[in-house]
């Protein structure tokens, strides 16, 4: 079973529904991995739902709400609430609801798969290639190419992503690698101005 969040009903929810497993995906900024990642079991819980269907057609004000809610989807549940309703719309659209469609669909490689999360609302470079090296690490999901199309994060020696996250070790040690580059960064950032 997934070990993501700590809490065994958000962790499940993600095993079983890999749109619940995108929206964790989507949350993922500037709040914790695992708080992330248990949105979506708080948006089920609020929502009675969380197929894309139900949540594109949720009025936005409400799902705002539903968000804002104590304890909150997300620390900018405004913002986030919209990108929610926005990427569960795209999903809706360009694959009739059925998310495994993004990496499933005319057998794609994983530069395509990454493509493809790229177009989505709110997924950059970076967190689609987090979301491939997720989906080839801890679903199975491992089309050509992935671990290049995932970039670092496909690499099977580092623990930097949620994609390595596999219980409260492994999330520790994913902290510290990302703890080591902001500091690295920090500090070439430092000698540059200097």
């Amino acid at each position: 079973m997934t070990w993501l969040t700590g809490d065994p009903v958000a962790d499940e929810l993600l095993d079983r529904d890999p749109f619940a497993l995108l929206i964790g995906m989507l949350l993922d900024q500037q709040v914790t991995m695992e708080s992330a990642f248990a949105g979506p079991a708080k948006i089920l819980e609020r929502l009675g739902s969380i197929s894309p269907e139900a949540i594109a057609q949720a009025d936005p004000d409400a799902f705002i709400e539903l968000c804002r809610t104590p304890p909150a989807v997300h620390r900018y549940p405004g913002s986030m609430a919209g990108r929610v309703q926005a990427v569960a719309a795209a999903v809706v659209d360009l694959y009739d609801g059925d998310v495994t469609r993004l990496w499933s669909e005319g057998d794609p490689d994983g530069a395509e798969v990454r493509r493809r999360l790229e177009a989505l609302p709110g997924f950059g470079t970076q967190k689609a290639q987090i979301f491939v090296a997720l989906l080839g690490k801890q679903r199975g999901v491992t089309p050509a190419g992935w671990r290049e199309a995932a970039g670092s994060y496909g690499d099977v020696d580092s623990r930097r992503s949620i994609a390595d996250v596999t219980d409260e070790e492994s999330l520790r040690e994913v902290r510290a690698t990302k703890q080591a580059a902001k500091a690295a960064a920090k500090a070439a950032q430092a000698a540059k101005s200097a």
